[in-house]
């Protein structure tokens, strides 16, 4: 199995273009009001256009009314809506797209509240998007369960492969990074970009 990568907060075209350099196999393109990372239309387009067919482009959205999403989704070209509220059970089986559903931590009723659901595990107090790291070895036991999990908060190239040892023979579906790469002025980093990659290549080959 290999774990894929997503890069999570892409602002500029050319951030995107490395991470596909990289060995990405996601990017994130933030839509949350708010967000530092937040994205306008016509910087998204230009985002998703330069990396169309290389990578999968994800939309991510937080308590977004239906109109909000149908916004973006028509002008940007999209594979994947990750939801990063409180958006309900039905709420992900109306969208028309596969969905990554953001929760708190290793939390096994929302693994029950939404059977199927690819879910990405972030901080269980914090949120998304600040970097904060937490105990990852807590989502050992929804891998074993056959739960597809996203491992997030506080990754970081020097810690992403400590996070994957700590569960044991185990691998999520894949792993989500924004802060952790990022330079100045919340751009990603070309350097850090390939380090991480490399690092969880590397922790897989020790499975």
């Amino acid at each position: 199995m290999t774990v894929r990568i997503k890069i999570c907060g892409v602002v500029h075209p050319d951030d995107a273009a490395a991470a596909v350099d990289a060995g990405a196999d996601l990017i994130g393109l933030n839509f949350v009001p708010g967000s530092p990372r937040r994205l306008g239309l016509d910087a998204a387009e230009q985002i998703a256009a330069r990396v169309a067919g290389q990578v999968e482009r994800v939309a991510v959205f937080q308590n977004a009314g239906w109109d909000e999403i149908e916004r973006v989704t028509r002008r940007v070209d999209i594979e994947r809506i990750q939801l990063h509220g409180d958006e309900s059970e039905e709420d992900v089986e109306l969208l028309d797209y596969p969905v990554i559903k953001a929760v708190r931590g290793a939390d096994r009723q929302a693994a029950e509240t939404y059977p199927g659901t690819l879910l990405l595990l972030d901080h269980p107090t914090r949120g998304g998007g600040q970097g904060q790291s937490w105990n990852w070895s807590e989502a050992a036991d929804l891998i074993a369960e056959g739960v597809d999990i996203i491992l997030a908060g506080g990754l970081t190239p020097e810690n992403v492969g400590q996070a994957l040892e700590e569960l044991g023979d185990l691998l999520p579906w894949g792993v989500d990074v924004a802060t952790g790469v990022e330079g100045a002025d919340r751009r990603k980093d070309p350097g850090r970009l390939r380090a991480f990659v490399e690092a969880v290549r590397a922790a897989e080959k020790l499975r």
